[in-house]
């Protein structure tokens, strides 16, 4: 089968990528590398250097692809509260011309990847039957995505999944981006000897899923022709752990004995947020193949393999006053 992965270069879809080539499919893809680098993807898949609101481009690769597994996302959700405009683009405009693109090249599947930000102000666990109440503009732009596939493909006869993969961690994944990642942002500070830095008080919930168990979901997402029409939680709703944990966690494994800086609360920040696995292990098999503490050691050996870095301010603030974290206003990481 012939697939087409946006963002093939960034986490999870060269991941993904490798996955698909193992099981001997013809894989393309293409990445704007604003968060992804050419040497993530697998040698055997073929990639463009392409942004997704490039429609004439998105067209071309798409000729004669069976399944689209639309990966590429700026996932920035405490970002997009201080540059929505950025957001917006890059995950709406992306997301509908990528969609228009594979409906126009007689695509027969698209899959979606969207966000545990959907959810928002929800009680958690968080059930695919929800209604969705997203609290920021990331959120937003992922909810008004899904809503415009499912009316596109109605329109236009092509089938659909959407797949809600959530806090994703593991080899690959960008640990130099300011404003995404705690856990590899807080690896990354320990492993160059400072301390990870925590908004509000650190009692924050959250579930971690590793990435190889994500993609196993997504295979079948693409390609179990009997499964279609989905929506679908992807990752754990076991091994949950607070942020101040979580930083703990990543001192213990680093071996950093200072404890981490405090600072105010992230405007917006949903304060629990874990999604119900049950769909997931009914239509797709989802397992948790390993616990929090050997995700933290293999996302750990990925920075210690890769080098720790400082991190990359690359994208602008839109809008900077008294509530912009001032890690970023002020490019403390």
């Amino acid at each position: 089968m012939k697939i087409l992965i946006t963002g093939i270069a960034g986490f999870l879809g060269s991941n993904l990528a490798a996955r698909l080539l193992d099981e001997g499919h013809k894989v393309l893809g293409n990445d704007n590398l604003m968060g992804g680098k050419l040497e993530n993807v697998p040698k055997d898949a073929t990639v463009l250097t392409s942004d997704c609101c490039d429609f004439e481009a998105m067209k071309a690769l798409c000729k004669g692809v069976d399944v689209v597994i639309h990966c590429a996302a700026t996932a920035h959700e405490g970002l997009s509260v201080f540059s929505p405009a950025f957001i917006t683009k890059n995950n709406y405009q992306a997301s509908v011309t990528t969609m228009t693109a594979a409906i126009a090249a007689n695509v027969k599947r698209f899959v979606f990847c969207s966000s545990m930000a959907r959810y928002g102000s929800n009680e958690a666990p968080f059930t695919e039957d929800m209604e969705c109440k997203p609290q920021d503009p990331y959120a937003i732009a992922k909810v008004a995505s899904e809503q415009t596939l499912k009316l596109l493909a109605e329109t236009h006869g092509i089938e659909w999944n959407i797949a809600i993969p959530h806090n994703i961690v593991g080899p690959r994944q960008n640990y130099t981006d300011p404003f995404r990642n705690v856990m590899s942002i807080m690896l990354n500070r320990n492993l160059r000897g400072l301390p990870a830095y925590i908004y509000g008080d650190g009692s924050q919930v959250r579930c971690f899923s590793y990435v190889d168990d994500c993609v196993d979901g997504l295979v079948k997402l693409a390609l179990d022709k009997n499964i279609k029409y989905e929506t679908v939680n992807l990752g754990p709703d076991t091994g949950e752990v607070t942020i101040k944990e979580l930083a703990d966690m990543c001192a213990n494994e680093t071996g950093f004995n200072q404890p981490p800086e405090y600072l105010p609360p992230r405007p917006k920040e949903v304060h629990t947020a874990i999604c119900s696995s049950n769909k997931a292990r009914e239509i797709l098999d989802y397992k948790e193949t390993i616990d929090l503490k050997d995700m933290i050691t293999k996302t750990a050996n990925w920075i210690r393999e890769a080098g720790p870095k400082e991190f990359d301010y690359d994208i602008t603030l839109e809008i900077n006053n008294d509530l912009t974290p001032k890690t970023w206003s002020e490019k403390l990481m």
